[in-house]
């Protein structure tokens, strides 16, 4: 199976940098999340996936073949700028996104102010249905949104056994005959990228490092039916012109 990670374009909260006086709960896109979402979009719909020829001999006709990136499935997490991400990705390669909740980036949906944690529901199925008509949406998100508000603030071991779950069920996807030649993209976030590798690769906790991607950074791991881990690229931004690469 072909696991491509991706991180999401550009939000307003990414622009503000370190200062959290304007932070909101559940960012959008800026102007420049979005180019960058289309031009991740364009270059998975048209770009030749050349790392695949690496797979076949030199005497292989397939060799001589051109090789798209072919994505099967496609995943969102349900923050804003991860479905906003995905939504031109979706129309380029002809797929339905499905909303997978446990992607969704460390933290939740929240605001801290003068030391107060609020949790925030995040968006609620209407509003999902009204902007993203496409999607597939899990029956967990209620017009209370998804977020549990309750637990306002999820902590780094909260989203590292989260990820956990999510490295499983893909591993599983991977053992399973039907599905081993999935090719899945999920639209995520930075630091739920770098535990789910970690998770990935079976090494969490790992406070002594962190796997970096920049906005739209693709990221390409091979799951095979015995369960190997096979890195083909980390945070790939070729798709990306140098005034669109942030951070």
């Amino acid at each position: 199976m072909e696991l491509y990670l991706i991180r999401h374009g550009q939000s307003v909260n990414n622009a503000l940098m370190e200062d959290q006086i304007l932070r909101v709960a559940d960012p959008e896109l800026t102007p420049v999340g979005h180019q960058q979402a289309q031009h991740i979009a364009t270059y998975l719909a048209t770009a030749l996936h050349r790392d695949r020829l690496v797979t076949f001999r030199p005497e292989e006709p397939e060799r001589q073949q051109q090789h798209p990136y072919g994505i099967t499935h496609l995943y969102a997490s349900a923050m804003t700028r991860a479905m906003q991400t995905c939504q031109p990705i979706a129309a380029a390669l002809g797929l339905q996104p499905h909303i997978w909740l446990d992607i969704h980036e460390h933290g939740g949906i929240y605001l801290e102010k003068d030391g107060v944690v609020t949790g925030y529901g995040g968006r609620t199925r209407s509003q999902i249905s009204a902007d993203f008509p496409t999607y597939m949406i899990p029956d967990a998100i209620t017009e209370q949104g998804w977020w549990q508000m309750q637990n306002a603030y999820e902590d780094l071991p909260a989203c590292q056994a989260r990820a956990t779950r999510v490295a499983h069920q893909l591993r599983r996807r991977a053992e399973v005959e039907a599905t081993t030649h999935d090719r899945v993209a999920l639209v995520t976030h930075g630091t739920f990228m770098d535990s789910l590798l970690k998770a990935l690769f079976n090494n969490l906790p790992s406070p002594d490092y962190y796997i970096n991607h920049w906005n739209t950074g693709i990221t390409q791991i091979d799951i095979t039916p015995n369960d190997e881990m096979r890195v083909r690229y980390i945070n790939r931004i070729d798709h990306l012109t140098n005034d669109l690469v942030t951070a």
